[in-house]
């Protein structure tokens, strides 16, 4: 159980890491297009909306990898293509239940959910 918590503790601080900065980059950007390209136009709103959400989408994007490629170096889930689809749903709080995490590391993997309902509402 301590393994999972202190390789859990360290995937949920290197998604905070991603996180900070994915959304200072996301913020730099609308910061430099703002100033770019003048915002009084219905369209330029809209598209900067699609941009800031894009990029936000990235960002968890990267989250979303990053919990999947440790489920796959632990063999939480048989194979990579299941520790994506695992980590998505995990990350999202879906929690289909058709992927199960092998039994001694269901912690670590339901700290994925916990992390992803933070690092989505922040």
């Amino acid at each position: 159980m301590l393994i999972n918590l202190a390789l859990g503790t360290l995937v949920i601080s290197a998604t905070i890491v991603v996180h900070t900065f994915g959304l200072i980059a996301v913020t730099r950007f609308m910061g430099f297009a703002t100033a770019r390209f003048p915002m009084h136009r219905h369209r330029s709103r809209v598209v900067a909306m699609v941009a800031t959400v894009l990029g936000l989408f990235a960002v968890m994007t990267t989250e979303v990898w990053l919990w999947a490629l440790c489920h796959y170096a632990l063999r939480v889930v048989p194979d990579f293509e299941t520790a994506l689809y695992f980590s998505l749903v995990a990350f999202s709080t879906l929690g289909y239940g058709d992927a199960v995490p092998a039994a001694e590391w269901r912690i670590f993997a339901g700290l994925e959910g916990a992390n992803g309902f933070l690092l989505i509402g922040w």
